[in-house]
């Protein structure tokens, strides 16, 4: 009984099959993932409607006003301006002496926030890993924490109270023979008092992120440092610092992106008339200007010039550390 076969051409049988051309639906099978995705997990996607509506809402639609830094605004009027003015409003704060004033505080208190508080976190942390007793870790941790938990309004109330003439600071300045310094009045002692209670309120809670990154450390990295002979500061300078970097870098491109946005809330709750000259940011000067003088035009190109300045510094940051460190948000 013979079987029939058919003959193939030569060579036939070491050839690979012919790939299909790219069609223009080649993008198809991804949706449906996306969809697939979407259907299976939809109750976590859901979670993500409420911040969504946040950003879109306080973020990206109030946006729209910034276009009234080019047009004459007048409250009662169309909520877009009047007429259209053009830079004259740019022009206006740029050739205001006042303006150039609450600049160079806001680069002052900036600069200071960001050289004092970035840098703590990162040592208390260090130093908490290095703790070895649980409850004694834990009690550090607890009273680093609770100042992050209390509002700005009662941190600037307990600031001034702990620096007022009569309050605990003078009353120890009197016992060691001082006479009662005026903290709070004095321009001079702003920026000291601003960036101490600053530290005090973020310290403990900035921790938590660099703690979180110290336990991703491979504990071989340790054991390899310690057989070739490295003590505990060649072991944080040589493997924990490295471990933490990319948290590092990260923060610190969000601490300079928000560089000119100094806290306007705590500014606003501890400065006064005597403290202008070295506490008057631009943040309260756009208010004062837009809101108790209603200059809505002038300060919305004030907080414009101030946003474009921030869009700049967070992405030169961005750019720096990846060509620098290899690492960056985007």
């Amino acid at each position: 009984m013979s079987t029939s076969t058919t003959s193939a051409p030569p060579g036939s049988q070491d050839q690979p099959p012919a790939r299909a051309a790219p069609r223009r639906g080649e993008r198809a099978p991804t949706r449906s993932a996306w969809r697939r995705a979407l259907r299976r997990d939809w109750q976590l996607y859901s979670l993500a409607i409420l911040p969504l509506l946040f950003f879109l809402v306080f973020r990206y639609l109030p946006m729209i006003g910034n276009v009234i830094a080019f047009r004459r605004f007048e409250p009662g009027g169309s909520i877009f301006g009047e007429e259209w003015v053009g830079l004259r409003y740019v022009r206006m704060f740029l050739g205001d002496p006042t303006f150039w004033q609450v600049f160079r505080n806001t680069l002052w208190l900036g600069g200071l926030t960001l050289v004092f508080c970035f840098p703590i976190p990162i040592v208390l942390a260090l130093l908490l890993n290095e703790v070895r007793r649980r409850s004694l870790k834990r009690f550090v941790q607890s009273v680093s924490y609770l100042p992050h938990f209390l509002s700005i309004v009662i941190v600037a109330g307990i600031t001034m109270q702990m620096l007022a003439s009569d309050g605990p600071v003078n009353h120890v300045l009197g016992l060691l023979g001082h006479d009662p310094v005026r903290f709070i009045q004095e321009p001079g002692w702003f920026r000291t008092v601003y960036v101490g209670s600053e530290i005090w309120q973020t310290a403990g809670w900035g921790t938590i992120l660099y703690l979180a990154a110290l336990t991703t450390i491979d504990e071989d990295l340790y054991e390899a440092a310690r057989i070739d002979g490295a003590g505990r500061w060649r072991q944080i300078w040589h493997v924990t610092l490295p471990g933490i970097r990319p948290t590092m870098i990260t923060l610190l491109i969000l601490n300079v992106g928000t560089f000119m946005a100094v806290g306007f809330e705590k500014v606003l709750l501890l400065y006064n008339p005597l403290t202008y000259p070295t506490a008057d940011v631009i943040s309260t000067y756009v208010y004062r200007a837009g809101v108790e003088s209603n200059s809505f035009s002038y300060a919305a190109a004030i907080g414009l010039f101030e946003a474009v300045i921030g869009l700049v510094l967070i992405t030169s940051a961005n750019t720096l550390s990846r060509r620098t460190v290899g690492t960056s948000l985007w």
